[in-house]
């Protein structure tokens, strides 16, 4: 299922257990759907790896990423917004600071953003994630990043998320990726790409590693949950890893 998230929780900045070998501060907020929370969970995964521990204060931090919305107007004119709030305190308080836009606006409006308005340091796309150590070294290098490659078979399924300001019972597990409807009034095939799944030993791994820790409640997660069809990696309608019996 595609979920909804709380109004209230749009633009939430996420927080996660502190490391004290960490030394770098990460602000990032989440605005639109259910699968950008998760996918903010992955982003905090890899960067933890990279030497960062989130921040609730704005002012302090080293990067400012923004996991973005190009499903309706409102949630790209709140980011927009916001983006101003960015730039404003990394002119007059934290001249370091680096700002970062994510998720399906990273991909839909790359040039805007990086050559005409120039009010980002990076732009990645929602398949791109693991390429942020190698899109911050660019950044620290004076360089503008940038990687909205959409994949053909990345699902993430091999990076454990985690879990943000977490209730302790319900989490949202990703199963599937992308879309194959092309609806008129959509753009999540062009900001998501083509519908993929996920691999399901991993998909059952993390369920248990979630009941081991005591959650109750698990929450499916993608744009079409529904059409879930594991044919060994892939786009799910190339049938180039099925069986036999699956291509008939």
């Amino acid at each position: 299922m595609e979920k909804e998230i709380d109004e209230k929780k749009q633009g939430t900045s996420l927080v996660l257990e502190q490391k004290e070998q960490n030394t770098k501060k990460l602000f990032i907020e989440s605005y639109g759907c259910a699968m950008n929370f998760s996918d903010s969970e992955i982003v905090a995964s890899i960067l933890t790896e990279q030497g960062y521990n989130t921040t609730q204060n704005l002012e302090e931090a080293d990067l400012v990423l923004v996991n973005t919305c190009s499903i309706r107007d409102k949630a790209e004119q709140t980011v927009r917004k916001r983006l101003e709030k960015y730039n404003a305190v990394k002119r007059s308080i934290n001249p370091g600071m680096k700002v970062g836009v994510l998720g399906c606006m990273a991909e839909r409006l790359k040039s805007q953003f990086l050559e005409e308005e120039k009010i980002v340091d990076m732009v990645v796309g929602p398949d791109a994630y693991k390429d942020l150590p190698n899109l911050l070294q660019e950044v620290e290098e004076g360089r503008d990043a940038i990687n909205v490659i959409l994949s053909k078979d990345e699902t993430y399924g091999d990076i454990s998320p985690v879990r943000l300001q977490s209730n302790g019972i319900n989490a949202f597990v990703s199963i599937t990726r992308g879309c194959d409807n092309m609806c008129t009034f959509c753009v999540v095939p062009f900001t998501r790409g083509r519908e993929r799944s996920r691999e399901p030993q991993s998909i059952l791994e993390e369920i248990k590693d979630l009941w081991e820790r005591g959650f109750k409640e698990v929450c499916l997660l993608g744009q079409n949950v529904d059409s879930y069809l594991w044919y060994g990696g892939g786009l799910k309608k190339d049938f180039v890893n099925a069986s036999e019996m699956q291509k008939e």
